[in-house]
């Protein structure tokens, strides 16, 4: 059976999930896909701390050439974060040939203009299922089930930790810090959650979303961000009275050549599909 060699560049939480995923998944992986993927070079600055898996027959290196330029490898997963050196890494390995997997939404919706041209000009593509909607399958649908539509509007809930908290209040009573303080012991916010409270996180996935449905691109200083963290349960409450719920909507709309994106809380109907409650 063919073996299709990956590098993984940054072991962190992340790199180690997807590491377990390679380990707990394989027979079904190779049954589905017809090949063999193989996890053969794991680069991360920090290769001596101890996770909750260990790589079998898979070198581990300081050093993010020996993924980027082995010619034996096809596929490189970036799961670095942010804008540099992710950035950096990713042009490197498209420009060796390689197709890159990355859930990295906020260099998408930054720098992907380059990113993507840098693939099509290389004959390879970059493949970013991860960086909106998680295990919602949106990126795929976009590119392919719906190629053919013109997309008019695309809206919704995009954040699982706001969405989580607005429901804790909403459901518990609870203000928005007890809220916030039970996300980040349940794991659902970050230890810093100021991206995703302040809808930033949400405002880099629209972006992303808005320039695949409408082609065009999206320069983040224009989309207006307004974030959750100024909600009180008193909101809550009014709003319930008057048979609303709060969410923090994204919401990208194209009427002619013109497109309007934003990102803010909205009252939406109790009785609306997006009120539901499922995290």
């Amino acid at each position: 059976m063919k073996i299709i060699n990956l590098g993984l560049i940054g072991f962190g939480t992340i790199g180690s999930g997807v590491v377990k995923v390679f380990q707990d998944k394989a027979a079904l992986l190779e049954r589905s896909l017809g090949v063999t993927l193989r996890l053969k070079t794991i680069c991360d600055q920090d290769i001596l701390s101890s996770r909750n898996v260990t790589p079998a027959n898979t070198a581990l290196t300081t050093d993010v050439n020996a993924v980027l330029h082995d010619p034996d490898i096809t596929i490189v997963i970036e799961l670095v974060g942010g804008i540099h050196p992710a950035k950096e890494f990713i042009i490197e390995a498209l420009k060796h040939k390689k197709f890159v997997v990355t859930a990295n939404k906020a260099l998408l919706a930054e720098e992907g203009e380059e990113i993507f041209k840098t693939a099509r000009e290389n004959g390879v593509a970059v493949y970013f299922e991860g960086s909106v909607g998680g295990g919602i399958p949106v990126i795929k649908v976009l590119r392919e089930g719906l190629i053919a539509n013109d997309v008019e509007d695309v809206f919704g809930i995009i954040n699982g930790t706001s969405n989580y908290i607005l429901t804790q209040m909403s459901q518990e009573g609870c203000d928005f810090k007890t809220a916030l303080r039970e996300a980040q012991k349940k794991g659902y916010a970050e230890k810093d959650p100021s991206l995703d409270i302040n809808g930033v996180d949400s405002a880099h996935k629209i972006a992303i979303l808005a320039q695949m449905c409408f082609g065009q691109r999206v320069n983040l200083n224009d989309i207006y961000v307004e974030g959750i963290q100024d909600i009180s349960l008193h909101d809550i409450r009014y709003a319930d009275e008057l048979g609303y719920v709060i969410k923090l909507l994204a919401i990208a709309k194209r009427r002619s050549r013109d497109i309007q994106i934003r990102v803010h809380p909205t009252l939406i109907p109790k009785d609306h599909i997006m009120r539901s409650e499922e995290r």
